[in-house]
């Protein structure tokens, strides 16, 4: 079920909620993990089998780290066979094809058949979550849940079950037990998701139009220098907006229920390098990796460069192959290791501001940012290459910029207002209409004035909103591209 679609909007979340208000505190947890079934059932009910195995699996290995997290190698154990479980799954189901692929194609013929194995959607957030589970409770940063229900709400919670953001247990775990609504924070919590709607349906949806169009250009022979720049700026601006709307929603979905979500996403296409931007991107996947991969490995504080350019290599590679069973992926999490490697080694950042280049130091960033985005969403690497050398301006294909500028017209607000809601602008504007982040000097009420003008922002986002439902009732192109992964 997407949170952009009039099933959850009409039934799905007045339902939710009227049950969760209505019912009293002890079943609450109960109900919430019901609807996350049913909310994960809803199009492939096959798959809850698979959700409640890992429900139960990492319930037992829960119990296991507590029992043997002093026992230097009974704890040792239960974390390596609750990794190698976990990601054996998480394997099977998303890599097997990937794998016999491969095989063939080294073998030349066909020595291992396809199976017709279907990915369980959300598997790649849900596993990992599972396994923050386990590690925090060896690590004594959560206490061990005794109770089942509890492991499954945690790993199966409907708002952030499908595409995260990834919840780490030792922030969920004191909210399991208690978890109050304010009228404040679900008022905050309704604007939220609305402006996540928004961002989903009315720009998301409209940039993935022109971006899927220009990525079959390249197969046909028909993509020009003018269309592939077209092409990745929307892409640029489609993932940001599809993945950070989900993150919203999920964010706003939470504090309708009482649960603080960390934020995913902190305008990374303002970034002024790559490790910034990574600062920025999907922060609660990068955090993952960091303290549970990185960091473990010896981080950045090793005795040599190697092991430095190790620990990073093995970070970006398992970052590229989290996203996806294809070579583009894999190429994808190098390019950042390369990137990363570079500035971390030679300190490239710095001496932008050292010699007082941040400016177009930034704008690298972004290119190198738009680049890796045409590996991400190209079919194959051979179709990335021709895309990138089109770019560029590398193979025989005519600019056409009339072609360019005649969509960009014709799409310019949405562009416009993709630019202006990928800076700090809007989002700071909701903030203060919501009363929220207020600057020390506002102490008093903001008058007549401000009450009026805090009311022309909610009047504007309820319009956007009740567009964007229009868009959804005219069939408006609705995926949500991280639900792949």
């Amino acid at each position: 079920m997407l949170f952009s679609s009039m099933s959850f909007l009409v039934l799905f979340l007045p339902v939710t909620l009227a049950g969760y208000f209505l019912l009293p505190k002890v079943l609450k947890n109960l109900w919430l993990l019901a609807v996350s079934m049913i909310f994960y059932a809803w199009g492939e009910p096959e798959f809850v089998v698979i959700m409640a195995a890992c429900i139960a699996m990492n319930y037992g290995f829960g119990l296991a780290a507590d029992r043997f997290r002093d026992n230097k190698y009974g704890g040792r154990i239960v974390l390596i066979l609750m990794t190698f479980c976990n990601l054996g799954i998480l394997g099977y189901y998303k890599y097997m094809n990937f794998f016999v692929e491969n095989v063939n194609r080294l073998a030349g013929k066909e020595v291992l058949a396809p199976t017709a194995i279907a990915l369980p959607i959300g598997i790649s957030f849900f596993t990992f979550q599972a396994m923050s589970y386990v590690i925090d409770v060896y690590r004594k940063n959560g206490k061990v849940q005794k109770n089942i229900l509890n492991v499954g709400l945690y790993i199966a919670f409907f708002p952030q079950l499908i595409a995260g953001p990834i919840v780490r247990y030792e922030t969920f775990s004191a909210q399991i037990k208690d978890h109050p609504v304010r009228a404040s924070g679900f008022r905050a919590g309704v604007h939220r998701f609305l402006y996540g709607f928004i961002k989903k349906v009315l720009i998301a949806n409209t940039m993935a139009v022109i971006a899927d169009y220009i990525f079959t250009l390249p197969a046909a022979g028909e993509l020009t220098v003018g269309a592939a720049w077209l092409g990745a700026v929307s892409y640029t601006f489609q993932i940001y907006f599809d993945f950070s709307a989900y993150s919203d929603m999920a964010i706003g979905l939470g504090r309708m229920l009482g649960f603080s979500f960390p934020e995913n996403f902190c305008y990374p296409y303002m970034a002024d390098s790559v490790t910034d931007f990574w600062r920025r991107w999907h922060i609660s996947l990068s955090s993952w990796f960091r303290d549970y991969v990185y960091i473990p490995l010896g981080g950045s504080r090793v005795d040599s460069r190697w092991k430095l350019v190790r620990n990073l290599f093995a970070v970006w590679f398992l970052t590229g192959v989290w996203h996806g069973a294809a070579w583009t992926f894999v190429c994808w999490g190098i390019f950042y290791f390369v990137l990363l490697t570079l500035e971390k080694l030679f300190g490239l950042p710095q001496k932008a501001k050292q010699y007082k280049v941040q400016g177009l130091y930034r704008l690298l960033t972004l290119l190198f940012v738009m680049f890796g985005w045409v590996l991400f969403r190209s079919e194959s690497l051979g179709e990335a290459v021709l895309y990138l050398k089109t770019m560029l301006g590398l193979t025989s294909a005519a600019p056409k910029v009339s072609w360019t500028l005649y969509y960009l017209w014709e799409y310019r607000w949405y562009f416009l207002g993709a630019a202006l809601a990928g800076t700090p602008l809007v989002g700071r504007l909701l903030q203060w209409a919501d009363g929220e982040n207020i600057p020390q000097g506002e102490k008093n009420p903001p008058g007549l004035a401000g009450e009026l003008a805090r009311l022309v922002v909610h009047g504007g986002v309820f319009f956007l909103f009740l567009l964007a439902v229009s868009e959804l009732v005219m069939g408006a192109h609705n995926p949500f591209i991280y639900f792949n992964f």
